[in-house]
Formats: structure tokens, C-alpha cells, sequence
């Protein structure tokens, strides 16, 4: 292997694996770390982990153990994959992981960039923009776990780490892969926030970061870094499944619960609600039953309004909402998977990773792209198909287009 990713979260590795299997890398996907050395065929590995909302010092061990697995692959450089939306709180984990990855590999400057500019994520003069909204305004301040309400990157960045944090506008990155080089030289410990604002700035950062061991961001930081590395080779050939699929959505972003309400207009959906799983009242067994008798693969949600979010967790907990809905995913997934159910498309990046351990996969094969950071996937294996989604990203019929992607051959 030659190129390696740490991703805090599932669907964030789909994206950023996808990214980097169209750059011309055959790439695979692993679920957390490894316990066997790499297939000699991959010349790119993302491992998956969950350690967006963990405890800092959890997820900085983690993505160390995942950084040194990589490297006794031969990895020559490092991405760290954090969301383009920079999901994360005042105490990590960005910082801290970012921070940790660069002692590990000896870097002491660290390129960051969450841009993705297909997906409307862009920063100019180190602040994030979704689309034409910043970040605190954009509906990431209403999320349950990891609520946006600064969009100056630096700022957030300076309250996570001991390192310095720099900036390289826009200027510095129009003048190319050389001036983006010399201004971020400093021989102290710093973190430069790069601005970028389209593809085309992207492939320049990737050109400035060729020879750097560590580079973090959201998947679009990928763009310029896999020609760097290799030549462009041929994907490989995608087989879909044909069968029973459902559609789970755990999101309550405004993109899925969007989504969510299109989709309600063409197929069955059950709501679950987060009072009911906190109160036992959501059962398993009933809800596959019901699942398996719809002609049209049904849908199953928690993805409420923010308000209602915020009383469910002001009643029961945050921390133990979160988990119980987690929870049920995870069960519902294996039940699912067990009773004939060979397509699921997920909404969410906590309840993706609550999917993916309920199905116990392994390894994910990187399929055709759905939408813009979502490509299909394959559970090595087993024939099962899925599309991991995060709670932002795709149009509004995203669910429909990826049930007919995932059963596609191509």
C-alpha cells in the first residue's frame, strides 16, 4: 500500500475511499483496524473507526494504532478524514488526533482542509461555508452530538490542540503548489487551515502536499493525492444484489430529514421514535416482520426535527439517547441482514457505524458512486450491499437512486 486513511467514522471512509478509488487507486475499505497484513492488490486502505464523539483520549489511541497498522503496510502518507462539516466539540477530536498523527510520523506542520466543493463545503479566509450559509448557520448548530456554532476553523482548531494554528488564504493557493509550500514551512508546530473554494484548489493543495507524511481533512483533501502516487488503473467490475432492502436513517440533518419526507411519498415508512426506544416499546422482531412483507422497500427512521431531538435527550440524556438508538440500529441491521434483507441504504454517520457492526463486516469492496461522497459498497463475503451516507449529503430522491444503484451491475 502506498496511501493510507485514518477515518473517525463509516461513512466518512465510504466517501473518502470513493474519492480515492476514482483517482485511479484500487482501494478497500476496512472496518476498524486490521488483524491481518494488507491484500497486495490495494494500493490505497481506509480504516473505518468511531471515534468521532468518543473520548479524545480514546480516539487519539485508536487512530494511532490505525496510523501504525498503515504504515507497516507501506504507506507513504497519511490522511486523517474528519467530516467537511468539522464535526466535532471544544475538547476534540480533531485537534487532539491530528496533533497525535503528526508526532507519530514526524511532521511538524500539518496541511488541514475540510472543503468539498461538490458537496457546497468550502472555506475561504479560514472560515467553513455549506453551500452559501457558514457553517453556524447552515443547520450543523443543531446537531445532537456535535453542534457547529463557530465557523471560524481556526478558532475551533486552537481550542482543541497545543500547536499553533496558521492560515493560507486563497491568494496563496491561487499562486500554486509552491507558494502554499514556502508559506507553510515553519519549523514549529503548527496546523495550517488552507483555504480552498473549488476542485481546481483541491489538486493544488494535493500537489503541495506530495511529499508530506500526514495530511488531514474532509474527503475532498483526497482529490489532488492519489495521482501523486500512482497511475491512474481500471475500477473494478461492480455486481449488485437484487432481493429485499430496506432504508434506515438515523439523521436528523436537514439534507436526510428531506429525504426522509420524499421518500415517505413513494414507499411504507415507520417512524421509531426516541421516547419509545428509551421506553421499551420498539420491538425487533415485529418491525422485520412487518419490513419483510412490504413489495416496496420500506423505511425505518428516528430522523425528527431538532426540537424533538432536544426533549427526548433533555428527558432521557444525551449520551444515553445516542446510545440506545445506536443500539437499536446495530440489532435491527443484524436482524434484518439474518432474515433475507440483501440492500440497506443508511442515512447517518453514528447510525452507519452502528449498521456496519451489526452486519459484523469486515471489509467493504468500493462500488460505483451514488452521489457525491457516496459510492456503493459490498460487504466482502456476503451478499449484501449498502450505502452509507452522511446525514447531509445527497438530493433529495437519494434514497430511491441508491436502492436502484445498490442492485445495478455495472
Amino acid at each position: 500500500m502506498k496511501l493510507g486513511v485514518v477515518a473517525d467514522d463509516f461513512t466518512g471512509a465510504s466517501d473518502i475511499a470513493l474519492m480515492i478509488s476514482e483517482g485511479g487507486m484500487p482501494t478497500v475499505q476496512y472496518v476498524g483496524i486490521p488483524n491481518r497484513p494488507a491484500d497486495p492488490g490495494f494500493s490505497a486502505g481506509v480504516i473505518s473507526l468511531k471515534s468521532r464523539t468518543i473520548a479524545a483520549r480514546d480516539a487519539v489511541q485508536q487512530s494511532l494504532d490505525a496510523c501504525d497498522w498503515l504504515s507497516a503496510q507501506g504507506c507513504e502518507q497519511i490522511i486523517f478524514k474528519f467530516c467537511s462539516t468539522f464535526d466535532s466539540t471544544d475538547d476534540g477530536n480533531i485537534g487532539p488526533v491530528a496533533e497525535a498523527l503528526a508526532d507519530r510520523l514526524g511532521e511538524t506542520s500539518v496541511l488541514v482542509c475540510p472543503a468539498f466543493p461538490e458537496n457546497g463545503r468550502t472555506v475561504y479566509q479560514g472560515h467553513l461555508f455549506v453551500h452559501d450559509k457558514l457553517l453556524s448557520e447552515s443547520g450543523m448548530q443543531h446537531h445532537p452530538l456535535t453542534p457547529m456554532t463557530d465557523p471560524d476553523i481556526r478558532r475551533v482548531l486552537t481550542r482543541q490542540t497545543s500547536w499553533q494554528i496558521g492560515h493560507v488564504p486563497l491568494s496563496v493557493v491561487d499562486s500554486g503548489a509552491a507558494a502554499i509550500q514556502t508559506a507553510t514551512s515553519s519549523q514549529s508546530k503548527t496546523m495550517f487551515i488552507v483555504d480552498a473554494v473549488s476542485d481546481a484548489d483541491l489538486i493544488t493543495i494535493g500537489q503541495a502536499a506530495a511529499n508530506r507524511k500526514l495530511v488531514a481533512g474532509g474527503s475532498g483533501i483526497a482529490l489532488g493525492l492519489a495521482e501523486n502516487l500512482t497511475a491512474s488503473q481500471s475500477r473494478s467490475h461492480w455486481n449488485g444484489c437484487s432481493g429485499k432492502a430496506a432504508v434506515l436513517s438515523g439523521s436528523c440533518s436537514n439534507a436526510t430529514r428531506q429525504q426522509v419526507a420524499k421518500y415517505q411519498t413513494k414507499a411504507p415508512f415507520r417512524e421509531l421514535a426516541a421516547s419509545d426506544i428509551m421506553n421499551g416499546k420498539v420491538e425487533i422482531a415485529e418491525i422485520v416482520d412487518w419490513t419483510m412483507q412490504q413489495d416496496t422497500p420500506p423505511l425505518l427512521f428516528t430522523s425528527a426535527d431538532p426540537t424533538i431531538v432536544k426533549e427526548a435527550q433533555r428527558i432521557h440524556g444525551r449520551v444515553e439517547s445516542a446510545a440506545a438508538i445506536e443500539t437499536l440500529f446495530h440489532k435491527l441491521a443484524a436482524a434484518l441482514s439474518e432474515a433475507g434483507v440483501n440492500r440497506i441504504v443508511v442515512a447517518g454517520g453514528e447510525t452507519s457505524g452502528a449498521v456496519v457492526s451489526g452486519l459484523k463486516a469486515d471489509t467493504l469492496e468500493i462500488g460505483p458512486k451514488i452521489a457525491a461522497g457516496v459510492p456503493a459498497l459490498k460487504v466482502s463475503g456476503q451478499p449484501l450491499a449498502l450505502a452509507l451516507k452522511s446525514g447531509n449529503f445527497g438530493g433529495p430522491d437519494f434514497f430511491s437512486e441508491a436502492l436502484e444503484i445498490l442492485e445495478q451491475t455495472a
